[in-house]
């Protein structure tokens, strides 16, 4: 047959008597003109502009898109195509329908779309290289198409073409879309002037383009780009070569920067709370303000939802009517159709769409545009719940910053709870949001669908309706069960993570005292409440994935089986398919409703916490520090303006924040001296509870003068600095702050911090930052004066000591330091900052007699004093007294004397004689001074023993050893890139420890439900297919019991099916469960039992983290994650094994596609498993952060440095956004191309069934599995990568599992110990050597002593000579590896350990209370009376004390002690140890934070309780063990000096005699 354009069947094809333009072929001609014109214009412009590329103006990535019309040009071109394609398919069925080929039927339409193809290419190239002049082809080509198509249209309707033909329709809208086109082009040359007017137009890139830290380029790139999120390629495929890290992602764009979004809300929130100002009971909402903020992106990402779901439906009609074609060509074969002529050759749509290809290939683009629109409603989503968290982390953190201090130590708002409202509610809110769009989708989705399945099948599709929605109520009753439960699994678990957190504060304790079995027992009944608790999860999570299983099978039998026994006719095949497809379209957002519930629920109880939060107590704003009180907080809405754009970019977005938030500062009120810097008039002082702690405070603190503020433990001295600080209740009075001279030449330096105070706390509070950071604490560096407070804090040789000096990260609450090192670095904080007044703290307490000599001398007299800086100085030291310009004593929370000492020397002798006999230090002044420099050598040769465990040399082996370590693991890391393997044999762990048997009965479980399922499937397809050969031979009584027959098969296999789902999500369920038991069971053991050094040199957090985030994840999320993966793989295979079997052919095509499947799934993983870590790693530091800041928030108040950490909270935040940014576009990428295969597929499917299938039911069969894998592809690829992601976990806690224990077991028996021993307390230590671990240099070297029962022995020597290994070699805490100590006859290494260490006491350094009862706290195994306990109490001096608590031995103990002083803690130690009646105690500088007057006390106590007891007493003060029967001085791990006190001083030249002196 002769190819002709016109055809060559009619011999008026070429007739063109009735004028040129009535020939309708010539007319078909015309039109390809200006296709082929565009063409050959722009192919040449392409090509050349490929080549010069490089001409561009240096702008990121080319993504720049400016030109007006921009979105509107991609919506019409895409509609121009999809038009295209039904005219050339329009063309093809017509053309087939002919005699002959004619060309001209489709000929042009290939060619029109061609060419709108390339006008897209072309325009985009143009638009990002910016030669708006090159639009001109473009502009001409509209219009010649324009013009050409209308004169096509208007010859139709000369021929009375009606509407009904679809040719005339097709003409008609490509008019209107060449004219629209021919629109936007007229208004680009209108708006950018580029061509007929004299001036064009000047455009400069967004500020985020021109920056190229940019890299998120979502909101920027072209329409084609955002919906198939191509700009991510590059970022996804690099991630094999090198692991992403923050670099590679860059910075967020401004509009989701936090700061930009917090603005936004809280302008929101503040109106609404103008709006419910005179309501009193009315709190503002969080809602509207979350709406009025956010509400547009949430309608847009909702209209996408509509149109997603709205194409939805084009599946389950397509497959019916393909399988309804199918089925009339087989039955038609025999009468062929008839061919039409010419003339009359135009297709009805009706004829058009009974088409089977085209229908296929209309089923394909509409599975295409439906993933593209749920894929865009998704990111839209994403990026609004961003944007949200950024803008309510903003808005915590601000409130954190001016919460107040009652709230936080009455414990009302704990920093759990803050953590919480950071780590969980936001997250909480930001979930909802997410699913948000389901709200108001789904139910429009549910009414579509039933009113399909009527169409479809009448009365009975109701029946199966009214399954699915009868079913649906039980779905939303098992999720709000579902709730309850982890919610209390999640209280459980708060208080699972404060018991372990409390155990591993005081794990030294614990150990020392033998009571780890009952805080482990307590953390273990907690524990199975947890898993009580998520039994019931785990119960209903299965019930809920057994409904979202059984409720389709069982909907679809209840309309079978209806139908067979009330319709006469046979089910038809296209109904039978149709509908089941309808049906799993149903029974998603039923599904999905219950969880969109039951986050509603959550969000809304979220949003309940973040009012309360929002709206408690704020610190007062007459803190007459002038500064950023309430106005701050109304400058917000003043400064409506600050949008995006009012951000500058030059300037550093820190001083932003600081006008932005700060404004003018109130005029200051003029005090009538100058030199008064402080003066409180009446004060009334209270911690929230109304009782005034502090009363009647009348003081004045001078200018550039030492103030010392003295007095018992707890007589409110450090409450009365809080309180001058504004950081308590003021009930009445005030605090006046006089106004600095401003005369002053440095007024520069001291505008800036005219109203910080440096404020070190009684508590040491660190950054997790490195030692110089922690030091300069913002301000800008200063060699010399860095060096001078160093010095001046005796910093330097401990800095010596650490790895990296300065550079030293000191980790989660400064852990790996000791508690004079921390004070020191607090100490050294206040000091350098440039402040004119400094509060210390009681400074000196964790230091011992000669750092705090040297700290007086050099830092506070020489340092403070030249700078003329006012201080304000606490402390329990009397012998500094001489150097007071002024001296506050306390009692009992009233000022007690004020004045000079001389003051006090003439008005209150009684007083003045009471200190004398507690200093007897001050005739020595001259003596001292003069031997300060000696003294300062000694030191400085003496302190580079510090840590002889660690000394020098052996660190920078360390240092090497790890360094080749680090080489090895980049080594390491780079072959595991290249890998990308799935950690199968951490997988294999985790499900062996579930146990064998959960672990078959799973897998065959799972194999048998999904073959039952298939079988379902394909008796459906074989009955259908029956029926309909049956039409034939209308025999009635066999039809009846063929009928009865395959309805009974049916059945039974949906039972079968049914049954088998509950047994398969019950299997996966309780495997879960039995390996998180076992596995958290495991850790703590391990943990607990682990060895003291494991705690010393591993982080806190990282240890708390295992039992947190890790054992969450191993309880909640691996098991769910594991049933999808396995369900979503399992459905995959079925359904491929499906088609091929219907269709072989299917096979061949699958090989591609399965290629590009893997090497999407393979890139994806890499790339995804980098994000979600730099996602978790970047949320930690945040979240840090937050604690961090709720902690130290009294000294950051001091130091006014609210903006600094405001900025460092945005940064954080930002960081981890965009972090979370990428990784759900990585998500996006991955589903739009798992989803754009799955469309794929289908058409494969639906091809090769249609040439190829066998009979009507398997066409069905195959289009329907089809259908599913596309749901369930993108679900391998994302559980496949979750689980990688989550076996993390289980690979963290795995490793801590082969940690080494300490040896519990000793030589004898418990019951071969006598019950008495140690009665007398006779110590030998013979020749002891002492390492910390077996490959560290020995503490102690052959040490050898003899202590006599009941002798009180004292040891002294510099930090770090060994003093305190020494405590700790009793109780067998550090490896004894030479020589042995016999305590009574018995050596302790033969001891068990538990034995040893219970029939010890000991009293640490630090003071540690654990939450409880005060009767926990003395005696956690109850097995004392309370006789004995208010005994003990009574030694310790805290009887009366105890007595006025309510409760008295049953008052609570806050965390950590929090609601005593550190003093009073240390008391409650000492209490701790009388209680426990051993005849050995070991004071280890347990008297360190205790002034005088208390530490007299306790002496005598010691010398009288414990008369016949062997005491060893470590010493910070000499002067503590001078009545001792024994001293031993020791340095860097041996005894230098051994005897009585009298022997050692008349030793002129001897150490302990140089002690004693410095001293005195």
């Amino acid at each position: 047959m002769r190819l002709a354009f016109c055809g060559n069947d009619n011999a008026l094809a070429y007739n063109i008597s009735a004028g040129v333009l009535r020939n309708v072929c010539f007319v078909d001609a015309l039109n390809l003109v200006p296709h082929v014109f565009l063409l050959f214009i722009t192919f040449p412009i392409l090509f050349i502009g490929w080549g010069s590329q490089s001409s561009k103006v240096q702008i990121h990535h080319n993504t720049w898109l400016h030109f007006p019309g921009h979105n509107l040009r991609w919506i019409l071109t895409f509609t121009l195509l999809f038009v295209h394609v039904c005219e050339i398919a329009e063309g093809i069925v017509s053309d087939t329908q002919m005699k002959s080929r004619h060309l001209h039927l489709f000929l042009p339409a290939i060619m029109g779309f061609v060419a709108a193809t390339v006008s897209i290419v072309y325009y985009h190239n143009i638009e990002t290289s910016n030669f708006p002049k090159l639009l001109l082809a473009l502009f001409l080509y509209w219009i010649m198409a324009f013009v050409t198509k209308t004169i096509k249209l208007v010859r139709y309707c000369q021929d009375g073409v009606s509407f009904s033909q679809l040719r005339f329709c097709i003409t008609g809208i490509m008019v209107i879309l060449y004219g629209l086109l021919m629109a936007v082009e007229i208004n680009v040359i209108r708006v950018r002037r580029y061509v007929f007017f004299m001036n064009p137009q000047k455009v400069k890139p967004p500020e985020d383009l021109q920056d190229l830290g940019v890299r998120f380029l979502q909101p920027f790139v072209n329409l084609l780009s955002k919906a198939t999120y191509w700009w991510m390629n590059t970022l996804i495929i690099s991630a094999h070569k090198k692991p992403v890290d923050l670099k590679a992602i860059g910075k967020l764009p401004i509009a989701m920067r936090a700061l930009t979004n917090y603005v936004c809300l809280k302008e929101a929130y503040e109106e609404q709370k103008k709006k419910v100002a005179d309501q009193p009971n009315r709190s503002p909402s969080i809602w509207l303000a979350m709406y009025s903020a956010f509400g547009r992106p949430i309608l847009l990402s909702s209209t996408f939802r509509y149109l997603a779901d709205l194409l939805g439906f084009a599946g389950p009609l397509c497959i019916s009517g393909i399988v309804q074609g199918f089925q009339n060509t087989t039955n038609n074969t025999n009468t062929t159709g008839k061919m039409k002529d010419p003339p009359n050759s135009y297709l009805s749509s009706e004829e058009f769409l009974r088409n089977v290809y085209v229908l296929a290939v209309l089923l394909f683009l509409a599975l295409i545009l439906q993933r593209t629109f749920l894929q865009a409603s998704y990111y839209v989503t994403t990026e609004t719940g961003i944007n949200l968290r950024g803008a309510l982390l903003a808005m915590i953190y601000n409130k954190i910053l001016r919460l107040s201090t009652s709230n936080l130590s009455m414990g009302e708002m704990t920093l759990g709870q803050i953590n919480n409202l950071v780590a969980i509610e936001t997250n909480q809110l930001m979930w909802f949001l997410f699913l948000c769009p389901n709200l108001w989708a789904m139910p429009v989705q549910i009414i579509m669908g039933v009113i399909l399945l009527y169409n479809l099948l009448g009365v009975s599709a109701l029946v199966g309706a009214a399954v699915i929605v009868l079913l649906a109520p039980m779905q939303y009753f098992i999720a709000t069960k579902l709730a309850e439960a982890q919610k209390s699994t999640l209280d459980y678990s708060t208080e699972r993570l404060k018991k372990t957190n409390e155990i591993l504060k005081g794990i030294k304790l614990l150990k020392l005292y033998a009571w780890e079995h009952i805080f482990r027992t307590s953390v273990e009944e907690t524990r199975m409440k947890e898993l009580t608790s998520l039994k019931t999860f785990a119960l209903h999570t299965s019930l809920s994935i057994f409904m979202n299983a059984a409720i389709p099978i069982a909907a679809v039998l209840a309309t079978f089986v209806t139908y067979a026994y009330t319709n006469d006719k046979p089910l038809q095949p296209a109904q039978a398919f149709a509908s089941l497809s309808l049906f799993h379209i149903l029974v998603t957002p039923l599904f999905l409703l219950s969880t969109v519930v039951r986050f509603a629920v959550k969000a809304i109880i979220s949003v309940q916490k973040l009012n309360e939060f929002l709206l408690s107590d704020e610190i007062g704003d007459d803190s007459w520090r002038g500064g950023d009180g309430s106005v701050a907080y109304e400058s917000c809405k003043k400064h409506t303006g600050l949008h995006t754009k009012a951000i500058n970019r030059r300037q550093p977005l820190r001083y932003q924040l600081e006008s932005y938030e700060q404004p003018t500062r109130k005029q200051m009120r003029p005090v009538e001296t100058d030199d008064i810097a402080i003066k409180v008039t009446n004060g009334y002082f209270s911690w929230g509870s109304g009782l005034a702690t502090l009363s009647n405070i009348n003081i004045r603190i001078p200018t550039g003068q030492m103030t010392m503020i003295v007095g018992q433990v707890g007589c409110g001295k450090s409450s009365l600095l809080l309180a001058i600080l504004g950081e308590m209740q003021t009930l009445e009075g005030k605090v006046h702050w006089s106004n600095v001279n401003e005369t002053e030449p440095s007024f520069e330096a001291s505008r800036r911090n005219r109203y910080s105070v440096a404020y070190a706390a009684q508590k040491p509070w660190l950054l997790n930052a490195t030692v110089e950071e922690n030091i300069i604490f913002g301000s800008p560096f200063n060699k010399q004066r860095y060096k001078a407070v160093t010095d001046a804090c005796s910093l330097q040789p401990d800095i010596d000591l650490l790895p990296f000096g300065d550079q030293t990260e000191i980790g989660e609450r400064g852990i790996n330091l000791s508690g004079g090192q921390r004070q020191r670095i607090c100490v050294a904080r206040a000091l350098y900052q440039n402040t004119n007044i400094v509060f210390l703290d009681d400074p000196f307490s964790a230091l011992d007699i000669h750092l705090s000599d040297h700290l007086m001398q050099e830092g506070i007299l020489k340092f403070l004093q030249e700078d003329k800086r006012t201080l304000v100085l606490v402390t329990h030291k009397l012998q500094y007294l001489p150097h007071a310009d002024w001296i506050i004593a306390m009692k009992d929370g009233m000022v007690l004397r004020e004045g000079t000492l001389k003051d006090i020397q003439n008005k209150d002798i009684e007083l003045y004689e009471h200190w004398k006999t507690l200093m007897n230090r001050q005739d020595q002044e001259l003596e001292k001074d003069m031997e300060a420099d000696q003294t300062t050598l000694e030191r400085k040769t003496l302190r580079r023993a510090m840590y002889p465990r660690e000394s020098k040399s052996q660190l920078e082996d360390e240092d090497e050893e790890e360094e080749e370590e680090e080489d090895e693991d980049d080594n390491m890391s780079t072959v595991l890139r290249l890998r990308t393997k799935m950690p199968w044999k951490t997988c294999w762990r985790y499900l062996t420890s579930g146990g064998f048997f959960l672990l078959f009965l799973m897998i065959f479980s799972k194999l048998l439900k999904h073959s039952v399922i298939v079988a379902i499937d394909y008796w459906l397809a074989t009955w259908t297919s029956m029926d309909n050969g049956n039409e034939v031979r209308n025999i009635d009584n066999a039809n009846s019991t063929n009928k009865t027959s395959h309805v009974a098969v049916f059945s039974t296999l949906s039972g079968a099916g049914i049954v088998l789902c509950l047994i398969t999500s019950l299997t996966v369920e309780w495997m879960g469960l039995t390996a998180a038991k076992n596995l958290h069971h495991n850790l703590l053991n391990k943990i607990i039992l682990g060895p003291i050094r494991f705690f010393d040199t591993t982080p806190l957090g990282l240890i708390l983290n295992r039992f947190s985030a890790d054992t969450n994840i191993i309880d909640q999320h691996i098991p769910p994650t594991l049933e999808s993966l396995t369900r979503s793989t399992l459905l995959c295979l079925s359904a491929i094994g499906m088609i091929s079997y219907a269709t072989p052919w299917f096979l061949v095509a699958l090989v591609p596609l399965g290629i590009a499947f893997y090497f999407i799934q393979k890139y994806f993983r890499v790339a995804s498993k980098d994000l979600q870590e730099l996602d978790d790693s970047t949320q930690l530091p945040l979240l840090c952060h937050f604690s961090e800041t709720a902690e130290g928030l009294t000294t950051i108040r001091a130091f006014r440095h609210e903006a600094r950490f405001k900025q460092r909270m945005l940064e954080l935040t930002d960081t981890n956004n965009i972090a979370y940014l990428f990784l759900s576009a990585a998500n996006r990428w991955l589903e739009v191309r798992t989803d754009y295969l799955g469309a794929c597929i289908v058409l494969t499917a639906a091809v090769t069934s249609i040439t190829e299938g066998p009979n009507s039911g398997f066409v069905g069969l195959g289009l329907l599995y089809a259908l599913t894998i596309t749901n369930y592809l993108n679900w391998v690829v994302r559980n496949l990568a979750d689980l990688e992601v989550q076996m993390g976990a289980v690979k963290k806690v795995h490793s801590l599992l082969n940690m080494e224990s300490e040896n519990y077991d000793g030589y004898l028996d418990p019951s071969q110990v006598p019950k008495d021993w140690p009665q007398e307390g006779e110590i030998k230590i013979e020749n002891l050597c002492v390492r910390y671990e077996n490959n560290l240099k020995p503490v102690l070297k052959h040490v050898k002593a003899y202590i006599k029962p009941g002798q009180k022995v004292g040891i002294c020597g510099r930090t770090g000579s060994g003093k305190s290994s020494l405590s700790l070699a009793f109780f067998r805490m550090v490896d004894i590896f030479d020589g042995r100590i016999v305590i009574d006859g018995i050596d302790i290494s033969k001891l068990p350990l538990h034995t040893l260490r219970s029939r010890l006491s000991i009293i640490l350094q630090d003071p540690i209370l654990f939450s409880g009862s005060i009767r926990f706290n003395l005696d956690p195994e109850c097995k004392c009376t309370d006789d004995r306990l208010w005994e003990a109490l009574e030694i310790a001096q805290l009887k009366n004390m105890v007595k006025s608590l309510p409760g008295g031995l049953d008052a609570m103990v806050t965390e950590g002690g929090e609601n005593f002083s550190v003093g009073q803690r240390q008391l409650f130690c000492l209490a701790r140890a009388f209680v426990r009646k051993s005849s050995i105690l070991i004071m280890d500088e347990a008297t360190a934070s205790i002034d005088m007057a208390t530490e007299n006390i306790l002496q005598k106590v010691v010398m009288t309780a414990f008369a016949d007891r062997t005491v060893v007493t470590i010493a910070h003060r000499v002067h503590t063990i001078l009545t001792a029967d024994l001293v031993i001085v020791m340095k860097r791990g041996n005894i230098l000096e051994y005897d009585t006190p009298e022997n050692l001083l008349s030793q002129e030249d001897g150490i302990f005699a140089s002690f004693v002196r410095a001293d005195m």
